[in-house]
């Protein structure tokens, strides 16, 4: 069975993924972090090669790519205003992905090896 990361174990590698902007999530033993792309489908490609590893490993992360507008561009400096678009309006080219090991119901090293590889893919995308 999987086990939950030791206080030394969490201090050894949380540290490093908080310093890519990985969050841990209150009231939850669980890191998230938000991807953001040009469009959904590089958004999407992402999430396949993540799928791919995941499905391989696995251990499957929770994520979401939708998003209101309203509340995008509120947490977005200098968005870009649309004209005649309705409140209802989506974007699809963000992806917030969740890690917790649901065996243990916390974090473990499942995670933390997610983690980086998706750290991995984002940053191979950007290059």
């Amino acid at each position: 069975m999987t086990q939950k990361l030791t206080t030394k174990e969490r201090e050894l590698h949380l540290e490093p993924l908080q310093e890519t902007s990985w969050k841990l999530i209150e009231n939850r033993d669980a890191i998230n972090k938000t991807f953001l792309f040009q469009d959904f489908g590089e958004a999407f490609a992402f999430m396949t090669r993540i799928a791919l590893r995941a499905d391989k490993v696995d251990h499957h992360p929770e994520w979401f790519n939708v998003r209101k507008l309203d509340s995008f561009r509120k947490n977005r400096k200098n968005w870009f205003k649309p004209i005649l678009l309705s409140s209802n309006f989506q974007v699809y080219n963000r992806v917030e992905i969740t890690l917790s090991t649901h065996s243990c119901n916390g974090l473990s090293e499942r995670d933390i090896d997610l983690a980086r590889f998706i750290d991995e893919v984002y940053t191979s995308n950007k290059q």
